[in-house]
């Protein structure tokens, strides 16, 4: 779903906050994301009823929209978590990816969703995608609450999409700034207040 600047989301007449030492916008509220994750869940139900598909949750900042969307999911599955930094300071990724903490599961002919926050250069997900691909999985979809298509610098198909978005900084929802702010239930953008 693409998020235009003209909303009728509640969010968008609330007032700015302060995370840290900056100030941000309501993007999205609660309500509005979790009716987005409802309709996700149901397709990835029925896309994967016959199987029993494991889900792999990139840490940190999928952790709140991992949780929230296999609730929508009512199918049997497993779930596993891998952790990838790629930001260097504040606001900016480094290009550069690192493993942080990897995954135990045998993925040999596994069917995997891998559930991200947010997909905007793409780096950590080809990193991620070259990895399960060389651990054999049978296939693999990625489910992304956010996609910044603007900002992507790798051909990567996200059949799961939450909501695209500019590509503006955002935090809340298990998103952060410098580590603050992930516990925000609603989705704020970066504002020059």
């Amino acid at each position: 779903m693409t998020l235009s600047t003209a909303s009728s989301d509640p969010a968008d007449h609330a007032a700015p906050i302060l995370v840290k030492d900056r100030y941000f916008k309501p993007l999205l509220s609660k309500e509005a994301i979790a009716q987005r994750l409802a309709h996700l869940g149901k397709r990835i139900e029925a896309d994967y009823q016959n199987d029993l598909p494991l889900f792999i949750g990139v840490l940190n900042g999928s952790f709140v929209f991992a949780a929230d969307l296999v609730r929508y999911i009512a199918i049997p599955c497993h779930f596993s978590f891998v952790k990838y930094a790629s930001y260097q300071d504040k606001m900016q990724s480094s290009g550069v990816v690192q493993e942080l903490i990897g995954l135990n599961e045998n993925l040999s002919n596994r069917r995997v969703v891998v559930i991200e926050d947010i997909v905007d250069t793409g780096n950590t997900m080809v990193k991620i995608l070259a990895y399960l691909r060389e651990k054999g999985v049978e296939d693999v979809e990625i489910a992304a609450l956010l996609v910044k298509p603007t900002a992507l610098q790798h051909d990567i198909s996200v059949k799961y999409v939450g909501f695209e978005i500019e590509n503006q900084f955002v935090v809340g929802y298990g998103l952060d700034y410098d580590g603050y702010g992930r516990n925000l239930d609603s989705l704020y953008v970066v504002s020059d207040l």
